[in-house]
Parts: structure tokens; C-alpha cells; sequence
């Protein structure tokens, strides 16, 4: 009963210690924490149009954590993702551009589908361009998915100031704006297209019935643990790495599909916002546990979208979002996992014993 009640309750402590934390500093600062952090509610989930905000933020996060509990359960620090993001959003790109334009007849509705599905493609490729690197060429995942990311930027640069630049001439800033029927359909005057939510409830559900109650999951977990093992048990690394990589690319790819198609109307430099290396920190402070994966993004989303109106009410910069960020990051390090600190400490008597090795006879006898 009392390790259940742990369970429940323990992932709200380094939350409120990160808030309190804030709290003293806000203090410190000589401004009114109260009002800090009505005026950050305010500016996440004040107003209808405030909480679309971080709801249009919070979809394309949330399906790049999705992706990476995929592979961080088999032991994949897939830091490509960030670039995985990129591809899809160019991939979306060019059929708003190009197939608009050389189908100008085709009924409006089958250019979404068309760009859901080539961003998820081009995502997974990409993804799996990082898993061959590492599974036939000894080239680690961290450095293969930088490497890939930089790539990525690069080729984000040149479409929008080379080929698809807009008729005025070469520009940094972005392409000229797809046509209406090319992007998701928004709610209202907001950001927030619903269909990206109901996209991204299904991959969640998806995902962590795969993980939770499939022999995939299962396997997954089994290379995450000991690869070594998992090869005794027949168990194919290479395969699984390939499929899980690619599994979480299509994932990015749909989420860099809905930022550029959503959040954006364009093709723009930095189009992923950084949302795939937030990701990453989610599903670490998450414990690849689904549900928590879900609080935490929106919990990072609505710090993100309130942080300009903490600015504006109580003048203290934007980036106290991120302080508190930060802080709660450090204390999910420090106090996330109940289990070691109260964990009975072995005595240096103990500790040795353990070491020694059993003798023969006691096990014969």
C-alpha cells in the first residue's frame, strides 16, 4: 500500500519544489510571486486563446516525446530527432509548393493526407539514415543525429533562399505562404488545428500499447536492458534499432508537419523550435512512463507561452520559464526516483559480504 501511494504521489514533489523555489527567488528579486505566477497561468491557460496557444505548441512536442519512447526503451539516445522534425516539415513543404501548383485541378482535400504521409516518410528515412550509421558503420547515434540535424538546417537554408524562395528574391525568413487548403484546419482564430491532437492521441495510445503489451515491446525493452542478452535470446538488434528508429522519425516528422502547417504557413529557418531536444529532456524526466510524458510536455508548453506575460505584468524577464524549467529538472534528477532515497543503506560489513564470493560447499549443500 505504502510503495502504491509513493508511486502516485512522489512525481509531484519535484514540482513543488521547483515552484517554491521560484518562489524565493521571485522574492529575492522584490517582485510578488503570486502575481508571477498568475501572470504566467494567465498567459498558458487564462484566456481561450492563450490555452490554444499552448495547446498548438504542446501537439508537436507531444508527438516527438511519443517518438522517443520508442527508442530511448531500446537504449537509443536519439538526439536526430531534432533534424528528423526538419525533414518532415520540408517534406509538408513541398507538397504545399510543388503539387499545389503542378495539380492545380486535384480536389483541395488530398493535399493533407498527401503531406501527413510524406512528412512521416521523410522523417522515418531520416531516422533510419542514423540507425544504418550505427548499427554497419560503428558511427554512435549522439553523433550520427548531430551530424544529421546540421544537415538538415542546411538544407532547410537553401530551399528557402534558393528554389523555393518567394517571387521577391532570396530570402532567410521563409517561403512565400501555402495556400489555405494546404494546412490543417485551425480552431477559430488560434493556432491550434484539432485534427494535430486527435493525430497525436492516436500515436500515444498506439505506442504505449506496443510498449506495454506487444512481444515488439518487449524485445525493445529486453536490447534497452543488455544488448548482450538480448542477442543470447535471438534477439535482433540491428532489426529492432532500425524499426524503433524509424518508428520515432515518422513521429517527428508528423510533428515538424504540424508546425509548419499549423503553427506556421510557411517554410521558416529553425521551423522545429528546439521541440525535439525539449523532447528528449520530457521523456528522461518522465522515466519513459506514457502518461507522465503527457503532464510534463504540457506543463513545458504552457511555461513557454506564459513566460511574455510574466514579462509584461510583473517586468521580470521572459526566461523565468526557463528557470523554472531548470529547476525542475534538477530536482527530478535529485529527487525523481523515490525508490533510491529510501532505499535501506547497506552498512560497509554488508557491502562486503556481497562481494565475497559463495563457496562451493555452501551451494552443494
Amino acid at each position: 500500500m505504502r510503495e502504491r501511494v509513493l508511486r502516485t504521489v512522489w512525481p509531484a514533489v519535484p514540482i513543488i519544489l521547483a515552484v517554491a523555489t521560484t518562489a524565493l527567488l521571485v522574492m529575492v528579486y522584490q517582485a510578488d510571486p503570486v502575481q508571477t505566477f498568475s501572470a504566467l497561468w494567465e498567459g498558458a491557460f487564462g484566456s481561450p486563446q492563450s490555452t490554444f496557444l499552448t495547446l498548438a505548441f504542446w501537439v508537436p512536442l507531444l508527438l516527438a516525446s511519443i517518438g522517443l519512447l520508442m527508442t530511448f526503451t531500446a537504449g537509443l539516445w536519439n538526439i536526430g530527432v531534432e533534424g528528423q522534425m526538419i525533414m518532415g516539415a520540408i517534406a509538408a513543404s513541398w507538397v504545399a509548393l510543388k503539387w499545389t501548383e503542378a495539380m492545380p485541378n486535384a480536389p483541395h482535400w488530398i493535399f493533407l493526407p498527401c503531406s501527413i504521409i510524406l512528412s512521416m516518410v521523410a522523417g522515418a528515412l531520416w531516422a533510419a539514415l542514423a540507425a544504418v550509421l550505427k548499427t554497419r558503420g560503428g558511427v554512435h547515434e549522439i553523433f550520427g543525429g548531430v551530424a544529421l540535424n546540421n544537415l538538415a538546417i542546411i538544407t532547410t537554408n537553401y530551399f528557402i533562399s534558393g528554389p523555393w524562395q518567394p517571387p521577391e528574391g532570396g530570402t532567410f525568413r521563409g517561403t512565400e505562404p501555402f495556400p489555405e487548403y494546404a494546412l490543417f484546419p485551425l480552431y477559430g482564430n488560434t493556432r491550434f488545428a484539432p485534427l494535430s491532437l486527435v493525430l497525436a492521441i492516436i500515436a500515444l495510445i498506439a505506442v504505449a500499447l506496443a510498449l506495454r503489451g506487444t512481444i515488439w515491446g518487449l524485445r525493445l525493452k529486453a536490447l534497452g536492458k543488455n544488448m548482450r542478452a538480448s542477442f543470447m535470446l535471438g534477439i535482433s538488434s540491428e532489426r529492432e534499432a532500425i524499426t524503433s528508429m524509424m518508428l520515432c522519425g515518422a513521429l517527428a516528422g508528423l510533428a515538424g508537419a504540424v508546425r509548419v502547417l499549423s503553427w506556421f504557413d510557411s517554410l521558416r529557418q529553425s521551423i522545429s523550435g528546439g521541440i525535439g531536444f525539449l523532447a528528449i529532456l520530457i521523456v528522461l524526466l518522465a522515466s519513459l512512463r506514457p502518461l507522465l510524458v503527457v503532464v510534463i510536455s504540457l506543463i513545458f508548453s504552457g511555461l513557454l507561452t506564459g513566460g511574455s506575460v510574466v514579462e509584461l505584468r510583473t517586468q521580470l524577464h521572459s526566461s523565468l520559464s526557463g528557470i523554472i524549467q531548470g529547476t525542475l529538472v534538477l530536482f527530478m534528477l535529485l529527487f525523481g526516483d523515490y525508490r533510491q532515497l529510501f532505499r535501506k543503506r547497506k552498512t560497509p560489513a554488508e557491502e562486503v559480504a556481497e562481494e565475497q564470493p559463495v563457496p562451493v560447499e555452501a551451494v552443494e549443500s
